[in-house]
């Protein structure tokens, strides 16, 4: 070593060295890459890569639209694998598996076996889905790559999503392969036709959207017990529009729509939204509550795709909060709801469906915006002849051995439908006890032991189980404040008010 050259300068030198023998050595080509230059006919270092990202939802319909595909005349394809070291944590692309690499400790890729994820679908149905692999694509004798990788949530944002990666020699094949692609996913839409949910994903980068199937029971007209009447102009407004919906639309009449159910706790809008979902068959139907009423942009662009559709909003007066509420992150979801309704084009059948059980809080924003509902049906607590009715509809299967029915009638005056269905249900309890396994044979004496444990709690346990004294309606209607309650209170529910300040 020169005595002028300092440790330091030596080591830099040394390394440099290092560096330069590395990037003279010749990097072997892998079978991979071999392969697919094979199947394209090209170099594929030369070719571009046209790539589209899916929301995680899309992934099994992105794998239903792949099958598709290649079962088409005159298209075939290769599914392989691919094996790396931790492969799915470097976020790979099709442009990595073209790359020969620079230096002998580049990344190395090879076939491997595919990788696959179990996606849940409907009627515990479960589609395997390609996680991670590569097509080796013809159609109609021209050769293209399609890279398929699913959502890595725990890796960042990039692969929080799923992708599809096309290269061919010539930039429009591929191009046309994701547009094709893209047509498959709506054709044969896994959700179409569904009851579905959509929720917010609570882990990883970004925002992510789950959706969840349901089955809701079956429910029939005589299921439901309304005032003469109500059932038939729900039908009408629900059911009628989507049966003559081609001739509406001909003559220029709009058939998206909005219907609002509201009325005291209890008193079945749940079940009148599971009886038009049985009545509307083959009809996709989208359930709103919760945190994802977060998401109407995204579940109002589902239902345009989805259409014929329904929109079902539970309790939308919980998201009828006032903007610029003092201390408290505004959630103006309801002028949202709104204005998706507003922007659906007229000749589309998506009908909206809200409920709620203060029809005051959305009163002002509802008369602001005229025509988004268009038929708002009250569901009153039931009378006489309706509770009568209720009596023997939940009284099926059970030998009901009541001698004073009237009795019972006159005491549950104020009572919503969920309440009788639970007072015959602890009746039920009462009889079975007493037979000690001989039947239910249900009396006046199980009835008052029923009706007595529900009002054992007093006037809480009685309202939360659905029945509703003289007082208990609640305050009078007023216009939105915070939290969406109204804003001017007077006479006794003031005197509440600041009893309880």
């Amino acid at each position: 070593m020169d005595e002028r050259t300092s440790p330091e300068e030596f080591g830099l030198l040394f390394k440099r060295f290092l560096d330069d023998i590395v990037n003279r050595a010749e990097v072997p080509e892998g079978p991979l890459l071999k392969r697919l230059r094979a199947h394209l006919g090209g170099e594929p270092t030369r070719m571009s890569v046209i790539s589209e990202e899916f929301e995680r939802f899309q992934q099994a319909n992105l794998q239903v639209a792949m099958d598709a595909y290649v079962e088409q005349p005159g298209h075939s394809a290769e599914l392989i694998g691919l094996a790396a070291e931790n492969k799915r944590q470097w976020g790979l692309g099709l442009s990595d598996f073209v790359n020969r690499g620079t230096s002998p400790y580049s990344l190395r890729l090879a076939e491997g076996p595919v990788d696959y994820v179990n996606f849940h679908l409907d009627g515990d149905r479960v589609l395997p889905v390609v996680q991670f692999g590569l097509y080796l694509v013809k159609a109609d004798g021209v050769p293209l790559i399609a890279f398929v990788s699913g959502p890595n949530e725990n890796m960042g944002p990039r692969q929080a999503r799923a992708r599809v990666e096309v290269m061919a020699a010539e930039r429009s094949t591929a191009e046309r392969f994701v547009a094709d692609i893209t047509g498959l996913m709506a054709e044969h839409n896994v959700y179409r036709g569904k009851i579905v949910s959509l929720g917010p994903q609570q882990f990883g980068f970004g925002p992510q959207t789950i959706i969840t199937f349901h089955r809701l029971p079956k429910v029939t007209r005589d299921d439901v017990i309304l005032p003469s009447g109500v059932l038939d102009r729900i039908d009408r407004h629900a059911i009628a529009f989507s049966e003559h919906a081609d001739q509406l639309i001909a003559s220029g009449r709009p058939v998206k729509r909005g219907l609002l159910l509201f009325g005291p706790p209890g008193t079945g809008k749940t079940l009148t939204i599971m009886y038009l979902a049985g009545r509307m068959q083959g009809r996709t139907v989208l359930l709103t509550t919760g945190r994802a009423l977060g998401m109407i942009a995204a579940v109002t662009q589902m239902a345009r795709l989805l259409q014929p559709s329904t929109v079902v909003v539970e309790d939308v007066d919980l998201i009828a909060q006032e903007r610029g509420m003092p201390g408290v992150q505004t959630q103006p979801f309801l002028f949202e709801l709104l204005n998706e309704m507003d922007g659906l084009r007229e000749d589309i059948d998506v009908l909206f469906v809200l409920t709620t059980n203060r029809p005051d809080i959305l009163e002002p924003a509802l008369a602001a915006r005229p025509g988004r509902v268009d038929l708002a049906v009250p569901l009153p607590l039931p009378d006489p002849d309706a509770r009568r009715r209720l009596f023997a509809l939940y009284a099926r299967g059970l030998d009901f051995k009541v001698s004073d029915l009237d009795k019972f009638i006159a005491r549950t005056e104020g009572a919503s439908p969920a309440y009788i269905k639970e007072l015959l249900r602890k009746a039920a309890v009462f009889a079975a006890i007493d037979g000690n396994g001989a039947g239910l044979h249900v009396t006046d004496k199980h009835l008052d032991e029923a009706m007595d444990e529900l009002t054992e709690g007093g006037r809480l346990a009685e309202r939360i189980t659905g029945f509703t004294r003289p007082g208990d309606e609640g305050p009078p209607p007023g216009a939105m404040g915070p939290s969406g309650y109204p804003s001017r209170l007077s006479g006794e529910w003031a005197t509440r008010s600041r009893d309880a300040r």
